[in-house]
């Protein structure tokens, strides 16, 4: 049974890092690529390559992160990047079979939103990055900088993150190069900026939960209440007060963001003198909250 589920969630997986792959691609093939945008990540690079030379973007893509893929498996090993191949393979068709729907009998790509590039610009980023946070969540990457990160992580102290954000501001600020044009860079900012915060914003919602720690004298009817109406487990510590030397119960409650307000509600009907914080937490895993992901 272990097995089977394992194998049902690799393949949710799977499905899902490709529909991630595909709604990025219609996002970056309809609003960027039409409007000469420039994106974060080895898309941007493909997209400069084309923009400069006419080489098709996925053509680009994949020879670029099929060396970044040799040196990477050389260096970090194949697990680091199985799921990472699939989706770089799910990009690389996806550019061409939305491109080839989308082309027009002059072989150009439309501009769905007409004469108003900051739109495009808008909807493209957010499009990006929601998919990107669909093929994250599902423990995907698109490779291309995440592969460069990663080696620098291993033999310096910089952070992943630190290091996609210096490239993706390189890559961006590359496209001044091709057209001369400081409001195309600025818009690339833009959309490198939306996009960041779209994928933040998308994977911290997803998991984000709140931890309660509640002192009270009715500690037993606010366990009990939690435990009951909310169905969420309650774990009691034992605490002593540093200045009084009184000891006292302490109440920790893991709970579901929207859930808060009830938890509040209940507290206050039984004890509105009672102590409690409120925290917010990223990833609960365990029963009643998320599966552990390997």
């Amino acid at each position: 049974m272990n097995k089977l589920s394992w194998i049902l969630d690799e393949v949710k997986d799977y499905f899902f890092i490709a529909l991630g792959c595909l709604i990025y691609c219609i996002g970056f093939c309809t609003f960027m690529l039409p409007y000469e945008f420039t994106p974060g990540g080895m898309t941007g690079v493909s997209a400069i390559i084309f923009y400069a030379t006419g080489f098709p973007t996925q053509y680009s893509y994949f020879i670029i992160n099929a060396i970044l893929l040799a040196i990477g498996l050389k260096i970090l090993g194949f697990k680091f990047f199985a799921k990472t191949i699939y989706a770089t393979t799910c990009i690389t068709i996806f550019l061409d079979i939305v491109q080839k729907v989308l082309m027009q009998p002059d072989g150009t790509l439309p501009q769905v939103v007409g004469d108003q590039p900051f739109m495009a610009a808008v909807i493209g980023a957010c499009l990006e990055g929601g998919a990107l946070a669909v093929v994250f969540i599902n423990n995907g990457s698109t490779g291309g900088t995440d592969i460069i990160a990663a080696i620098v992580n291993k033999y310096r102290n910089f952070s992943m993150g630190r290091v996609l954000m210096w490239l993706d501001f390189i890559i961006v600020s590359s496209s001044f190069f091709v057209f001369h044009d400081w409001n195309k860079v600025v818009t690339g900012y833009v959309i490198l900026i939306i996009s960041m915060l779209l994928l933040d914003y998308t994977m911290t919602s997803a998991s984000q939960s709140v931890q309660f720690t509640i002192i009270s004298d009715k500690h037993e009817e606010i366990a009990k209440a939690i435990n009951e109406e909310v169905q969420r487990g309650v774990t009691e510590l034992h605490g002593e007060g540093w200045y009084s030397k009184q000891q006292r119960r302490v109440l920790i409650v893991m709970a579901r963001r929207r859930e808060s307000t009830q938890i509040f509600r209940l507290i206050k009907h039984i004890d509105n003198r009672a102590f409690v914080t409120m925290t917010k937490v990223v990833g609960v895993y365990g029963e009643g909250f998320d599966h552990i992901k390997t």
